[in-house]
């Protein structure tokens, strides 16, 4: 596998937007600190999170400086570049990415591949992001490398890596020592100046393209799909879905400049989908694929939505790269496989009674593609939305795709820095749609008010942020725990009363 040149540097972005230079340079100073004291897992996780996290960031350049890969190259050759020993996978795109890296990984897996899987956010363990063959890693593992992690950070003082470029090079070092067959990487923030493009990977695929993070990446979909573009390398085949005719337009243009082979799932390679339910899988999607190596017919999608069939027809289609490359595939294994893929947070029940369900949209074209797929696979008479979301995302796009499935809307804060005001979403909910809505400054005090506005048939649904679906899978988990604990007890009682 051909090395990655170290000194390659990206060209700094047009668009940029202001940074708060004090509280990163206290983020260095407190990863420092910390990097000399880890003992247990929960230091090493101290130590993590005081490293500079863009992720919780309201504000900062999008440009080399602060998203840099001359650094991320500097922090993996002190780790003896565990990148360049690893058959690559890399995927960008705004929506799908989890679901299409999940899916490719789980057929993989399926076929006796250990299959090391990249991806972020999480949405109730860090330790989501790193998993090998479907297993999170474990937290002495984490531990470990967290440590050897803080020992480079430190010899770096002057240009600390981030925390997501720790965690990128973690799961690289955490792959090659586990000698992975495949390690399958979801790009972050874009993909031109993305941790994770230090990679040469073997394949690349690029899922749809919409507006999302409009403040670093641009306000159309050519300028995004250029960041997202910036994954593909020179010869490496590319795969994407179909796009809009600018996204695509540029995928195509810098898929010719590297010389690389592309591929379009609806284009080149003949894909269809179609909606049915049936007896044994209810409501569902079942796709068509054919390409020279591989033949799906009327295959069914393990995910609910429209938008993951289009997904699903892009992990196949990848995956049928690796077949040309000589890499063998058993078709029932592949079948097998895909159909056991889980994904937390899209479109998981989490509570039965009231119903409440939970999915990480955070985007415009993601609320769309969910409010669709709830319409098409989830049976209910009414739907109350709480909803909370980050307030440098399409807010007004977010909130116009609401009206059009929401009954009843409740606004909340979510758990993070760059939490939209709720009182400020209603007004512009307000505005927008001319309905009324309720706001809570808390996720439990959105669910007090939404419970008693549900009946039998009704179901609550929890969108707009990884950090307000992940508060809320933990809430309903602890309260379904606690009732249970409950139920056993008073079952205990009983049998005990009988004897």
């Amino acid at each position: 596998m051909p090395i990655t040149e170290k000194k390659r540097r990206a060209p700094k972005s047009k668009n940029e937007t202001v940074v708060l230079e004090s509280e990163l340079n206290n983020d260095k100073s407190k990863a420092a600190k910390k990097s000399s004291v880890i003992k247990t897992y929960e230091e090493a996780l101290e130590f993590l999170f005081s490293n500079t996290n863009y992720e919780n960031a309201k504000r900062f350049r999008y440009n080399t400086d602060t998203f840099n890969l001359d650094r991320m190259y500097r922090l993996l050759d002190h780790l003896k570049d565990p990148h360049e020993k690893l058959v690559a996978i890399h995927v960008a795109g705004t929506k799908g990415k989890g679901s299409t890296c999940t899916m490719l990984a789980s057929m993989l897996t399926a076929n006796g591949y250990k299959t090391g899987l990249y991806t972020s956010p999480h949405v109730l363990d860090i330790r989501e992001r790193i998993q090998i063959d479907g297993q999170m890693i474990t937290e002495e593992e984490m531990t470990k490398l967290i440590k050897k992690a803080a020992v480079v950070v430190k010899s770096m003082h002057d240009d600390p890596p981030t925390f997501f470029e720790i965690m990128t090079a973690m799961s690289m070092m955490f792959f090659a020592k586990e000698k992975v067959d495949f390690a399958i990487f979801e790009t972050g923030l874009g993909g031109r100046l993305d941790s994770t493009n230090v990679v040469n990977p073997i394949v690349t695929g690029i899922t749809s393209i919409s507006i999302d993070h409009h403040r670093q990446l641009g306000n159309t979909v050519a300028l995004i799909a250029a960041e997202k573009a910036g994954i593909i390398k020179k010869g490496v085949p590319v795969v994407s879905v179909m796009q809009e005719p600018d996204a695509m337009a540029v995928i195509r243009k810098q898929a010719l400049a590297m010389k690389a082979p592309i591929t379009v799932t609806g284009k080149e390679i003949d894909f269809s989908c179609r909606f049915e339910s049936s007896r044994e899988l209810g409501p569902h999607n079942r796709i068509c694929l054919s390409t020279p190596h591989s033949l799906y017919e009327h295959l069914p999608v393990p995910l609910y939505g429209e938008h993951q069939a289009q997904n699903c027809g892009l992990a196949l289609s990848m995956l049928d790269v690796l077949k040309a490359k000589g890499y063998k595939f058993d078709h029932e294994l592949v079948v097998k496989g895909l159909a056991a893929t889980k994904i937390s947070g899209r479109m998981e029940i989490v509570n039965e009674d009231p119903r409440v369900m939970i999915d990480a949209a955070h985007n415009s074209a993601s609320l769309r593609a969910l409010i669709q797929a709830i319409g098409q696979h989830i049976p209910y008479d009414s739907m109350v939305v709480i909803f909370g979301c980050c307030e440098d995302k399409d807010v007004d796009g977010m909130l116009k795709e609401l009206r059009y499935g929401a009954d009843k809307v409740i606004f909340t804060r979510i758990k993070s820095p760059r939490s939209m005001d709720p009182e400020l979403l209603a007004a512009k909910y307000t505005e927008l749609s001319g309905k009324m809505c309720q706001t809570a400054l808390t996720f439990r005090k959105a669910m007090e008010i939404a419970e008693p506005a549900v009946s039998k048939g009704d179901i609550i649904c929890v969108t707009g942020s990884f950090y307000l679906v992940g508060e809320a899978k933990r809430i309903m988990d602890a309260k379904n725990a606690e009732e249970a604990a409950q139920e056993a007890a008073k079952e205990a009682a009983k049998e005990a009363a009988r004897k």
